[in-house]
């Protein structure tokens, strides 16, 4: 960089000298030819001059032939050094008289030239005519020393020294007034040097030059502007960049555990559905060889609701997670007891535990606890956690739930001594598909969705969930918060002999599960009731008809005709307004139940359906349809 400035403040200096040079050459040369030629001119004019006036001294000579007088008129001419000699010659070219000057050796032509002048070797040579009336007489002959170029050498001396002073000076004045051009290059080469070294793109070239150079450092100082803006997008294009690859990354690797979790969950879903059809298949088994003993009969009957609620549990944990996932969850809150909804919780999971031969421990507050959220949920929450604890406990173990108040927040604690949870997964247990024990040798059972369901659940009521263990089998603490409500209502519980009924209605039942509705048939049948079963639309729309059922529990997905439209057919009928329409169907979304009461269904049931279910349909008839007026 310094080098390249070097070369321009040279090359200033050097065109300045440069150009100073030629245009005093030209000017020295031009008065070198002018000067030559004007003294030229001036030593001819001169020595014609004196050729002419001794032309007119000598005429008289020659007329009258007087030898003397002519070379006494040329003797005048040592008062000229320059010339060097002279002569006069009559017109028959011979010499007259001559004239030598000093102890030159004499040195005529032997005949007189044609008028005018000549240089020869340095000289001036002239001729001139000696006229007399009109009449030439002779000629005058003049030799001079002409010194043309001594004056030529020391004219360009001359020249020459000026040339050379005119030179320093100009370099001198070239040099000063170079800076005003190299100051500022330089000053735009260093922040250029200091801007790449240090990345500062706020540097600025100084100074308020004006012009071209003016021009230059404003649009440097411009681009060094423009630059650092898209240095500075560039910079936060990268960071954003960056961090979404960053996020992408994670998202992949979310992704991939999230499929591999999928899979696990896939063959998982599998197995746990396997395990409980297995002993259902049996116990048909048991109730088709052994028909007529009671006690198998009594022990298969068991099995399989045993079994089957386990199903039912597999589902209804799937669905309730696909609906907090999808917005779609609803609770109905109110004040709930909490031995109320413990009472529920171990109506669940009390069998599954005194299966595995475990010792339950309860320990509640005395005093009343109400809590502010939905009975139902809540119960699911406290069977999932006893549910896990005992699954998760070798057999004959202990499982305890143990709840307090704290200031405004009940407690519940949910403990076992089972196989513990590892301390790099106490953070992962409450996230969906995750299981404690993953290897395929596991004895326990499980989706991996019940504490995650029940951690979304405690959220919905405002609460929090954490897990605690001291690691592998050393046990689990599940620690449950939610608020509870102060001076509440004391709630009301329905008797279950609300839901029994002694009267007998008119009962159409059409679904497409032929061993389904004919089993809830025959039981429905058992209790009195007259009962027609169809398996298709058209033909549940004509036995409506013919038959006026007081209810109809009819499947969504009916073979010929949904069961929406078998709904508004039977609404169109002339004693239809007066049937109860029950939609029973595996849907169970809010916008599957709404359009089940925009068909002109009164009731929403979402299988599988429990003898229960449709014994409390029956028993409140008139409050069911109260609501859908």
């Amino acid at each position: 960089m310094q080098h390249d400035s070097g070369s321009v403040r040279s090359k200033l200096i050097l065109m300045a000298v440069s150009t100073t040079f030629v245009a005093l050459l030209s000017a020295s040369i031009a008065m070198l030819l002018y000067d030559m030629r004007t003294f030229q001119q001036y030593w001819v004019d001169d020595l014609m001059t004196q050729a002419d006036i001794i032309a007119s001294v000598s005429a008289p000579a020659l007329a009258f032939n007087d030898a003397r007088s002519a070379q006494q008129n040329l003797a005048v001419l040592r008062v000229r050094p320059q010339i060097l000699s002279g002569a006069v010659y009559t017109s028959a070219g011979v010499r007259f008289a001559s004239y030598t000057q000093g102890s030159l050796e004499p040195s005529y032509p032997v005949k007189p030239g044609r008028p005018g002048y000549t240089i020869d070797h340095g000289e001036l040579v002239v001729y001139h005519n000696i006229v007399d009336n009109g009449e030439v007489l002779g000629t005058v002959y003049l030799r001079a020393r002409f010194g043309l170029v001594e004056r030529m050498l020391n004219y360009a001396a001359i020249l020459g020294i000026v040339l050379l002073i005119s030179l320093v000076i100009a370099a001198l004045v070239a040099s000063r007034l170079q800076q005003g051009i190299t100051r500022p290059l330089l000053a735009v080469t260093n922040v250029a040097r200091e801007v790449m070294q240090r990345r500062d793109f706020s540097l600025r070239v100084p100074g308020n030059n004006s012009g071209e150079i003016g021009v230059l450092v404003a649009a440097f100082n411009d681009m060094l502007a423009e630059i650092g803006r898209r240095s500075h997008a560039l910079q936060e294009a990268n960071l954003t960049l960056e961090h979404e690859m960053q996020v992408r990354h994670r998202a992949e690797e979310a992704l991939l555990v999230a499929d591999r979790r999928k899979d696990e969950f896939l063959a998982t879903l599998a197995h746990e559905l396997r395990n409980p059809l297995a002993p259902i298949r049996t116990g048909l088994d048991i109730l088709r060889i052994r028909s007529g003993d009671a006690q198998a009969t009594q022990r298969a009957t068991d099995i399989m609701e045993r079994q089957l609620r386990q199903m039912v549990r597999l589902v209804d944990d799937l669905l309730d997670v696909s609906r907090i996932n999808t917005g779609k969850f609803a609770i109905k809150m109110g004040r709930v007891e909490l031995k109320a909804v413990v009472n529920d919780a171990l109506e669940v999971v009390r069998s599954y535990i005194e299966l595995h031969g475990h010792e339950l421990a309860i320990d509640l507050p005395d005093r009343p606890v109400f809590l502010h959220g939905d009975a139902t949920r809540l119960a699911q929450i406290l069977s999932n956690l006893l549910n896990n604890a005992a699954k998760y406990t070798n057999r004959g173990g202990r499982v305890s739930l143990t709840a307090r108040v704290e200031e405004r927040d009940l407690v519940i604690q949910v403990a076992d001594n089972g196989i513990g949870i590892a301390p790099d997964m106490l953070n992962h247990v409450f996230e969906m598909f995750v299981q404690v024990d993953s290897t395929l040798e596991r004895t326990n059972a499980g989706l991996g969705v019940g504490l995650s369901l029940a951690r979304r659940l405690v959220e919905l009521h405002g609460g929090s969930i954490e897990a605690h263990s001291a690691g592998i089998n050393r046990g689990s603490e599940f620690v449950v918060r939610l608020p509870i409500v102060v001076e509440p209502e004391m709630p009301t519980k329905t008797s279950p002999a609300a839901f029994m009924t002694s009267e007998t209605y008119r009962i159409l039942l059409a679904d497409d599960n032929v061993d389904f509705v004919n089993s809830i048939g025959a039981l429905l049948s058992a209790m009195g009731h007259s009962v027609v079963i169809t398996h298709n639309g058209p033909d549940a729309l004509t036995a409506a008809a013919r038959f006026c059922p007081d209810y109809a529990f009819l499947d969504i997905g009916l073979p010929q005709m949904s069961g929406y439209d078998l709904a508004r057919g039977i609404r169109r009928l002339s004693c239809g307004q007066m049937t109860l329409l029950i939609a029973v169907t595996g849907w169970g979304q809010e916008k599957d139940r709404q359009l089940a009461f925009e068909a002109g269904f009164d009731h929403h049931m979402v299988k599988p359906v429990r003898f229960e279910q449709i014994e409390e349909i029956l028993s409140n008839r008139s409050v069911i349809k109260k609501v859908r007026g």
